[in-house]
């Protein structure tokens, strides 16, 4: 509990330092290589989906061996060096700051009224195409990313973390490290087209089934904060069910009925116009206060989940 506290702490204050190497970086390293070699390889469907299986198997289960292996290592040498790794180690499984971050390097030219800066910023955080968002669409489009990221990035990552520092002999890092890899995975090959349709078919379901309990404890305590559980609990089984996605429909669809803001619509990837299921009622207006409130949210809801596990550890 004590490197989970650590952890969490350090995300909050310092996040990723630009300039070191993030364990996501090595993993999408061999994700890219990997993939680009059975891509020019192998044609077959079958041969593509076996590869497929045996890339997120190893990844997942290497990534945790690995990160358990180099605790243990450093450990027997130094038991407080040991501490300082987990520390770190865990820190760069959340991405609290990231969001906030990244969030605010949109809204801030926004707020300027310098959309076509606000564009650009936008254009590294999604995969939309943003050349031709209007004010409401880039607003609409930060929203979405932070709510959907609050689960692949936040609560998801602290889920597999407090399971793990349930279990004494596995301890936080390696069962969250397990979960950013295949969440890396999902957000590299996990997508529905060629050339990636059958070698990331089984780590996109992988990871939905993953995600899919931290979701939806995320979108109760959401809920419960809220003060109004009844109302977005309803909103959500009548409007998230109907996103293709088992998991960013639910997430997205308990922030809109939070802020009483409607999300989704229709989104272009790669000139590919694609008409996402509107979530939530337009109450009211969009604007960067209810980014920052749904941020605030997302604050909230992670301390509520470490202070809960504090006192399930203490119990």
């Amino acid at each position: 509990m004590i490197i989970l506290i650590l952890a969490s702490t350090l995300d909050y204050l310092i996040g990723d330092p630009w300039g070191w190497i993030h364990p996501v970086q090595v993993m999408g390293w061999i994700i890219s290589k990997y993939s680009n070699l059975v891509i020019e390889t192998t044609q077959k469907k079958w041969l593509r989906r076996i590869a497929g299986i045996i890339l997120a198997i190893s990844l997942i289960l290497g990534s945790a061996i690995i990160a358990w292996f180099m605790i243990a290592v450093v450990t027997k040498i130094n038991y407080w060096l040991g501490i300082v790794i987990q520390v770190i180690l865990l820190a760069s499984c959340f991405a609290g700051r990231s969001l906030n971050k990244a969030a605010q390097d949109v809204l801030q030219p926004l707020s300027n009224e310098d959309i076509k800066k606000a564009r650009s910023r936008l254009s590294l955080y999604v995969g939309r195409d943003t050349d031709n968002l209007s004010p409401r669409e880039i607003l609409r489009a930060v929203l979405e990313t932070v709510a959907e990221n609050t689960v692949d990035g936040v609560t998801s990552p602290l889920f597999f973390a407090i399971l793990g520092t349930l279990i004494s002999s596995v301890g936080p890092v390696p069962m969250a490290i397990a979960y950013k890899a295949s969440s890396t995975l999902d957000s590299m090959i996990g997508y529905k087209k060629e050339p990636f349709r059958d070698l990331g078919w089984f780590s996109a379901k992988l990871e939905d089934y993953l995600t899919y309990i931290p979701c939806r404890l995320t979108v109760l305590t959401l809920a419960l904060i809220s003060a109004k559980p009844r109302q977005v609990l309803s909103l959500c089984y009548t409007d998230a069910i109907k996103d293709p996605s088992p998991n960013s429909g639910w997430s997205e669809c308990a922030y809109a009925a939070i802020l009483e803001v409607q999300l989704g619509g229709e989104n272009t990837y790669q000139g590919e116009v694609k008409v996402k299921p509107l979530l939530g009622k337009p109450i009211s207006e969009l604007s960067e206060h209810k980014i920052y409130q749904a941020l605030q949210l997302t604050r909230v809801c992670f301390l509520i989940w470490l202070s809960l596990a504090l006192v399930i550890s203490v119990l």
